[in-house]
């Protein structure tokens, strides 16, 4: 992994949702500025202590941004590419590494390469960069594969060296115009080896760019071994903490944690407790006070932490499998609303942030549960080299405690070096 990584902590934005664009269509006249409204934030990020903007889909499309018309064109409902130069900017000016989101199994219908396909039909070259059904309907109608039942994805084949040429275009493109990294949505459904030949010739041209896969459950290490990735996003950790609050059970993540340390030994992974694909933590947790808990794992493990936007702040927001079910929690930040204002959590935040970076060898730390039950725990975390320790004390129940000489209150936390 490139050494930046060792200290980046991201803040996640959904930019669609972030500026209050229509995520429903796309009228693509007139272009619409509105990736400047990120601008502001960037002082939050730093006062925060982050130092690391992972933007979801910026690129053009037909609604939500997972429905990509074209790689190498900003979606107009935010701007244009100088507007992404200046963002990239303010980004240098202040430290703040940019990660961006590559959506690359799928396209809309409505992408050029699609019409091409449908246009040429079957067995043209055209069609050859989509994966089609087995079997076709008679008339000469291309049938798709389409990503998980929505009928208006289409996947692309990305073991086709053609198409395995364009995305790795599109991302050194992006990387020329000053990203870090990218993030690959979906990436669980591509073939690991699939990405290994993208993946080794996008680093040949840009050896320090940080490419971490969007992979939700199966063998990570294998995922990363043969698809070239840096890291993987670390959902099974994100269930076992949000799940072990809610059951008082942290025999669940103590397992948990046994594994998340085996990944650990061969790759460090994207670690979060919110995204835009999931509840809000503090919706999540069934007591509130125990989003504080999930928060101070999310730092002190080793990992490469993300903060989803609004969760540094409490938002809260329950994601619904129907039509606009994730709108919830993909909000407009209005720097004007009260819940957008600086709070508690915030600052809570902000003192886990400086426990990190006073402690950066947590980033691959090796960690042991020194104590157990099912309502508290206690950890404590090595670094690899030299004799550095810490500890991080969790207490679910209703009376303050001392787990080896560390008090930790009710319901909370403590953080020992």
């Amino acid at each position: 992994m490139p050494a930046w990584t060792e200290h980046v902590i991201w803040w996640h934005v959904y930019p669609l949702g972030f500026v209050g664009a229509d995520t429903t269509s796309n009228p693509h006249d007139p272009v619409q500025h509105r990736l400047m409204d990120v601008l502001p934030w960037l002082d939050d990020i730093v006062d925060l202590g982050a130092n690391g903007l992972a933007l979801g889909p910026i690129f053009d499309s037909e609604s939500h941004g997972y429905d990509t018309i074209d790689h190498l064109s900003l979606d107009p409902r935010l701007g244009d590419e100088a507007d992404f130069d200046q963002l990239i900017a303010a980004c240098r000016e202040r430290g703040i590494r940019v990660l961006l989101d590559g959506v690359f199994n799928h396209v809309a219908r409505s992408n050029p390469l699609w019409q091409a396909a449908v246009a040429a039909g079957p067995g043209s070259a055209e069609a050859a960069w989509f994966r089609l059904e087995a079997e076709q309907p008679p008339g000469g109608e291309l049938k798709p594969a389409v990503f998980e039942g929505h009928g208006h994805l289409v996947e692309l084949d990305l073991a086709h060296p053609p198409v395995a040429d364009y995305v790795t275009r599109v991302m050194r493109h992006w990387l020329d115009r000053g990203a870090d990294g990218w993030r690959l949505d979906a990436a669980y459904a591509v073939a690991p080896d699939a990405w290994r030949p993208i993946l080794d010739a996008v680093r040949s041209t840009h050896p320090d760019v940080w490419i971490v896969g969007e992979v939700i459950h199966g063998d990570y290490v294998s995922i990363v071994d043969e698809s070239g990735m840096d890291s993987v996003t670390q959902y099974e950790l994100w269930k076992a903490i949000w799940n072990s609050l809610n059951e008082k059970n942290f025999f669940e993540l103590a397992w948990s944690l046994e594994r998340h340390q085996e990944f650990v030994e061969h790759f460090v992974p994207l670690t979060f407790v919110g995204n835009h694909d999931v509840t809000r933590i503090a919706s999540l947790v069934s007591d509130r006070r125990h989003a504080l808990l999930a928060h101070a794992l999310l730092f002190f493990l080793p990992g490469v932490p993300s903060i989803y936007y609004g969760d540094e702040r409490g938002l809260t927001g329950v994601k619904e499998d129907r039509a606009g079910g994730d709108d919830a929690v993909r909000p407009y930040a209005d720097r004007d609303a009260p819940e957008w204002q600086l709070n508690d959590v915030f600052a809570l935040h902000q003192s886990l942030i400086a426990f990190r970076r006073q402690h950066a060898w947590l980033h691959d730390a090796r960690v042991e549960v020194q104590e157990l039950t099912n309502e508290t725990l206690l950890l404590e975390a090595t670094a690899r080299s030299g004799d550095a320790r810490a500890a991080l004390a969790l207490n679910l129940t209703d009376e303050a405690m001392t787990l080896r000489g560390t008090h930790v209150p009710a319901h909370g936390y403590a953080l020992v070096d």
